[in-house]
């Protein structure tokens, strides 16, 4: 079982335990339904690691761009880092960016208190007081997945799993028509088409009509549609196998020729608000 597979696990047997109390406050069982925070005037914000008690059974904290890295013991400073410096790449002020809107993505992080958890290995915890503390925090946080510090496949395991915090709830807010998690937006319309064409199997995610089972199967899409429109699936995700385990869409322009609407959906909203990290910075998490 994958990482990525291990954390749904880990999360989804916390989500389920408080469904009732959930439905009310978070959206496909993660997503802060209402903002709960204000927004700093520096939304570029971004601090080292720094220890804290604020996120028990967490002991370590990095906040970057209305993204909160919240790390256990074992986890290296130095991965931390790189993982801030990863979103920093992700959210450049270059020429080409609508500053605006990407303003408005990193509001809607900071709002809606987006946290990471990250662990050594593989996820969990010792205690029934740890796991108890983690509940804590899923009730105030948005927590939609973690990240782990690992010794295979760590670029992918980083990419996507900041990927979904933001696709999660940044693009969610920011773009709902496009991006929302939600049975209305455009990214549920190509996902539908995707699976009725064999490009995308969302058959391990659980049933469609359950909204966190609904909201798994989206944010694992529009994963699939950002790496791939960045061309990271074939040097760091299994050559496209993400997509239907065959690649049948392995790179940007497998997409280009085959969901020709949804890589345009993506070139103007996405595309206009985040970039491709460096490769050089990519290889780091496999020195």
């Amino acid at each position: 079982m994958s990482y990525a597979a291990l954390s749904f696990v880990l999360l989804a047997g916390i989500a389920g335990s408080q469904e009732a109390d959930s439905e009310k406050t978070h959206h496909g069982g993660c997503i802060l339904i209402a903002p709960v925070e204000k927004a700093p005037s520096n939304l570029y914000r971004s601090t080292g690691v720094e220890t804290t008690d604020e996120f028990k059974p967490f002991t370590k904290t990095l906040s970057v761009y209305g993204i909160t890295l919240i790390g256990r013991e074992a986890v290296s400073d130095p991965f931390i880092e790189k993982i801030a410096i990863t979103i920093r790449e992700m959210f450049p002020q270059d020429d080409g960016i609508d500053t605006d809107k990407q303003k408005e993505v990193l509001s809607s992080m900071y709002e809606h208190r987006v946290a990471i958890p990250l662990f050594k290995g593989e996820p969990g915890f010792e205690t029934d007081e740890d796991w108890a503390a983690y509940a804590a925090l899923k009730r105030t946080n948005s927590i939609c997945d973690i990240i782990a510090e690992i010794e295979e496949r760590q670029v992918m395991e980083v990419v996507e799993h900041i990927l979904h915090h933001v696709t999660d709830v940044g693009l969610h807010y920011a773009f709902p028509d496009e991006w929302g998690i939600s049975k209305t937006s455009k990214l549920n319309q190509f996902m539908l088409k995707a699976i009725e064409k064999g490009y995308y199997d969302a058959s391990s995610y659980g049933d469609y009509e359950d909204p966190v089972s609904r909201r798994v199967m989206l944010q694992e899409f529009a994963y699939i549609v950002i790496t791939t429109a960045w061309d990271l699936q074939e040097p760091y995700g299994g050559g496209g196998g993400e997509w239907t385990r065959g690649g049948t869409i392995a790179n940007s322009t497998d997409m280009k020729e085959k969901m020709p609407r949804l890589f345009e959906m993506y070139e103007q909203t996405v595309a206009k608000v985040m970039a491709v990290p460096s490769r050089s910075t990519l290889e780091e998490f496999n020195e």
